[in-house]
């Protein structure tokens, strides 16, 4: 039997669970606050003024509706499965793995899926794995950490690939939204409902992913102050690098926001992610992430980081690769997210 469960996280839910108040306010469509510039502003103004460039998005208040559909043992952990209204639009299939005989409130994961046009896999990637991922799936090495994880299906992916990218991406064009505008509030209301379960603990809550999953990652932590750890491999692309490199086609069309350059540039992003720690991973032959992009936004947040008087918690690792998590780079995730979660 199906296990509906009824989330009404509210405004004050939401501040109570550590989220920036203008995130729970609402108001997806206010205008960023007055004298805010690409260059200057505080750090919550410049949050506001990064989620409101994502289009026209649902009520960032609105209920969520969770119905758990199974539970099995696997591999050594536990899988759930659920269904989750996230924006009001189409249901979230989402799957949960935690370890076989925790107890208490544990650390917990947001594992964002990639792309590289497997738009049936989805979620699955987060418990089977991908070609260019080490053979051990993520969740199999996250349960073993004493972890939780959550993985959701993004939209046009695994069960929601109902309708093409372009198709997709084009409608809501038309509606004035954003595709990674869309993916991006689900993502943050999927952390919404992380950070209620009983076992999870609040406090230590991390977001990884790969290429699709990467790009996801660094932006959910530098929109939501809740995520504490940050681990994004091979997608650090710097916009401007890739522009100059002729390398718009590499990415899908889902990557693309409106206005995004006239306001900010990667590393002012992923800036807004310091002091909290933050890794990055990328390969050395990768042509998503060229490589004077990559030394640019590693000097400057280096630079951020050593201000904030952090310099250790931001890393960014290459390897001789292309576009490809490597053994070594795997080891340096778990040691990682075991330092710093």
């Amino acid at each position: 039997m199906a296990l509906m469960t009824d989330f009404s996280i509210r405004r004050r839910d939401l501040l109570a669970l550590g989220a920036t108040p203008w995130l729970a306010s609402g108001h997806a469509d206010a205008n960023p606050p007055r004298g805010v510039t690409e260059q200057s502003g505080r750090p919550a103004d410049r949050r506001h003024q990064l989620y409101t460039l994502l289009g026209k998005l649902p009520e960032r208040h609105r209920p969520i509706k969770a119905e758990k559909l199974s539970e099995a043992e696997r591999d050594g952990y536990i899988l759930e499965s659920w269904r989750i209204d996230l924006n009001g639009l189409e249901p979230v299939p989402a799957i949960v793995a935690r370890p076989r005989n925790a107890t208490g409130k544990m650390p917990a994961v947001l594992f964002n899926h990639s792309h590289g046009g497997g738009y049936t896999i989805g979620k699955t990637e987060f418990i089977e794995g991908r070609s260019y991922l080490q053979p051990e799936p993520y969740a199999k090495t996250l349960t073993d950490l004493g972890y939780a994880g959550l993985a959701i299906d993004a939209w046009v992916f695994g069960e929601r690939s109902h309708a093409t990218e372009d198709d997709t991406f084009k409608a809501m064009l038309w509606e004035g939204r954003v595709l990674w505008g869309m993916m991006v509030y689900d993502s943050l209301r999927a952390l919404d409902w992380l950070v209620t379960r009983p076992d999870v603990d609040p406090a230590r809550v991390a977001t990884l992913g790969m290429s699709m999953g990467s790009t996801a990652a660094w932006w959910i932590a530098a929109l939501d102050e809740r995520i504490k750890v940050t681990v994004d491999i091979n997608c650090l692309t710097d916009f401007q690098a890739l522009i100059d490199h002729h390398g718009l086609k590499l990415h899908g069309i889902y990557y693309y926001v409106p206005d995004l350059l006239n306001h900010f540039t990667t590393s002012q992003i992923n800036a807004l992610i310091a002091p909290r720690p933050h890794l990055g991973l990328a390969g050395l032959r990768d042509a998503l992430t060229p490589l004077d992009g990559l030394d640019r936004i590693d000097r400057h947040l280096q630079q951020v980081y050593a201000s904030m008087g952090h310099p250790d918690r931001w890393q960014l690792l290459r390897y001789d690769v292309e576009h490809q998590e490597t053994a070594e780079g795997r080891q340096a995730i778990i040691a990682f997210l075991r330092r710093w979660l």
